[in-house]
């Protein structure tokens, strides 16, 4: 896993990432998933409106990778993509912190952690997902975020959870924007997003083509793979029984009070019933992020590590650099359960 460090404009963000990718396997395996071509101009005009400096990113990465512009939004944007399946994700939101697992296959997986700070948005920490998109992440006023797929009933011509989730962590400050914000994007498939601020405000965003909706909760939220308000409950997938199973776990730990460092490593263990290796299946834990607000501090692992990156990120955005360039897991390709 690469960590990239990037305190430039939005264009130098795009184009060092993009040298990054270059000889990753994940553009060949985006390339044969993408389509060819989009509208670029409905692209352009969405990005124009929620976060004009990823187009600067956007022709960055172009020029890195050689791409003309249209190829690059087709391959990077995250809009008007087809149905991408399963990919899991578990998270517990409290008033203290917020611990995540992210589960699917490693195929579709950048392998960057990108840390941002760039003119036009707010500084971030995230994985990458698709160059421009992000899995899970936090900006500089502590608003945190992730996503979780629900399913593709009402798949459409939209953005991706991943660049939109980007948009959120770039353009918003606090829970109640980062709603905002989502009610407004087009989405494109069905998909849960769990949020929480600075203030101690938690919130998971239902999200859908059709229509978006808000759980919240002052103490603890959890969230996995499928709706939980009644009127969204139809566009659940028909199989719900890991979802649910690991719901039920994560309503468990809130009665043991565990705290932000227990709770990432509890997540990051492999034998943790959080943590998954059905990487054939598309269902493997690749990465655990985690932040903690009364004390800034950022950990996060890949698969079966030893060796997390544990930092201060007020420090971080305070001009303090990190001296990390990797972090190294192991992802057993074969490795499946029942």
């Amino acid at each position: 896993m690469d960590v990239l460090e990037l305190r430039d404009t939005s264009f130098q963000v795009g184009y060092k990432t993009g040298l990054i990718l270059k000889g990753k396997p994940v553009l060949t395996a985006l390339g044969g998933m993408v389509k060819p071509e989009i509208d670029i101009f409905s692209m352009q005009d969405i990005f124009s409106a929620y976060a004009p400096h990823l187009l600067e990113e956007l022709q960055g990465l172009a020029e890195a990778l050689n791409l003309s512009f249209e190829k690059a939004a087709a391959l990077l944007s995250g809009y008007d993509l087809p149905k991408v399946d399963a990919m899991g994700c578990s998270a517990i939101l409290t008033k203290d912190y917020y611990v995540r697992n992210y589960d699917f296959s490693s195929i579709l997986y950048d392998g960057i952690f990108s840390m941002i700070q760039a003119k036009g948005s707010y500084s971030s920490a995230g994985y990458n997902l698709q160059a421009i998109g992000r899995h899970d992440g936090v900006n500089e006023h502590g608003l945190v975020a992730g996503l979780h797929f629900v399913s593709n009933e009402g798949h459409t011509k939209g953005l991706c959870a991943w660049s939109s989730l980007r948009i959120v962590l770039d353009t918003c400050s606090s829970l109640e924007e980062a709603v905002h914000l989502l009610k407004e994007i087009p989405h494109a498939a069905c998909y849960n997003f769990s949020i929480s601020d600075g203030s101690g405000n938690l919130a998971v965003v239902e999200a859908g083509p059709e229509r978006v909706l808000v759980r919240t909760d002052e103490e603890y939220l959890t969230c996995v793979n499928h709706f939980q308000h009644d009127d969204l409950s139809e566009k659940n997938r028909p199989q719900l029984d890991g979802s649910k199973k690991r719901d039920l776990e994560m309503h468990r730990l809130q009665k043991k009070g565990m705290s932000h460092e227990d709770m990432a490593a509890y997540f990051a263990n492999r034998n943790s019933p959080l943590f998954f290796k059905d990487y054939s299946d598309l269902f493997g834990t690749l990465h655990t992020f985690s932040y903690s607000w009364s004390n800034k501090r950022l950990i996060t692992s890949v698969a079966q590590s030893n060796d997390a990156l544990d930092i201060d990120f007020g420090d971080w955005v305070r001009g303090t650099n990190i001296d990390r360039k990797q972090l190294y897991g192991m992802i057993e390709e074969n490795a499946s359960e029942s």
